[in-house]
């Protein structure tokens, strides 16, 4: 079984090698794409010997798991993708059980922190539980962590579901029409942790306002 961990990164210059390094400790391939950073992100990923892309300016998370997608469809063969976050807030700990799930052939399988949520400010539990409700109310099953952007999704899957966002509601996007497809969803317990020394690249209002938008186009298109 063939796996890519897909890690969009962002001026994560600070985070992006402890990363790795412990990533590398798994069985995974790794994909970084470099979203126009300004700082070593992409030197840092191309040091550790990992395969990088490059957008030639920031484009956001969406656009960046698509050319990622593209990318692996055209040059490799896989079975399965994880997607993960470069700030350190996705632990390559956690990978066994993704792939454990994968062994029991499970398509799409999300991580979900809100169980004990340590460390998430509190801002964040908030927005979190409040998204994950919208969310789980248009598709009509409970998903408990639906901003989690740490998942295993299976090619067949990302084959029948094109993205069309270029931001962070990617991540509804991949659930809303996982669901449509009829396609399982499987949320897994991991481990909520925040960095005192990270910083967000979520823009509150312009991300709410975007994730609202998306959400009501979503409505109308049932």
């Amino acid at each position: 079984m063939k796996v890519w961990a897909v890690i969009p990164a962002y001026n994560e210059a600070n985070s992006l090698g402890l990363v790795l390094e412990e990533l590398q400790q798994t069985e995974l391939s790794i994909l970084v794409v470099d979203d126009g950073s300004t700082d070593e992100t992409a030197q840092i990923a191309q040091s550790a010997g990992v395969t990088v892309l490059r957008n030639s300016e920031n484009l956001g998370k969406g656009q960046s798991l698509k050319n990622a997608v593209q990318y692996l469809f055209d040059n490799e063969e896989f079975d399965y993708v994880i997607t993960m976050d470069a700030d350190r807030q996705h632990a390559a700990s956690d990978v066994k059980g993704f792939l454990y799930q994968a062994h029991q052939g499970e398509k799409f399988v999300l991580g979900n922190r809100m169980n004990n949520p340590q460390g998430m400010p509190f801002d964040r539990v908030l927005t979190n539980r409040f998204m994950s409700w919208l969310i789980s109310a248009l598709i009509k099953q409970h998903i408990p962590d639906t901003q989690c952007g740490f998942r295993l999704i299976k090619r067949e899957v990302l084959e029948k579901i094109p993205i069309e966002t270029e931001n962070f509601e990617v991540d509804s996007e991949f659930l809303i029409k996982a669901v449509r497809n009829n396609i399982r969803i499987k949320s897994i317990p991991i481990q909520s942790i925040y960095h005192k020394d990270s910083s967000s690249k979520i823009k509150p209002i312009i991300d709410t306002i975007r994730f609202l938008r998306f959400f009501f186009l979503a409505i109308l298109n049932q």
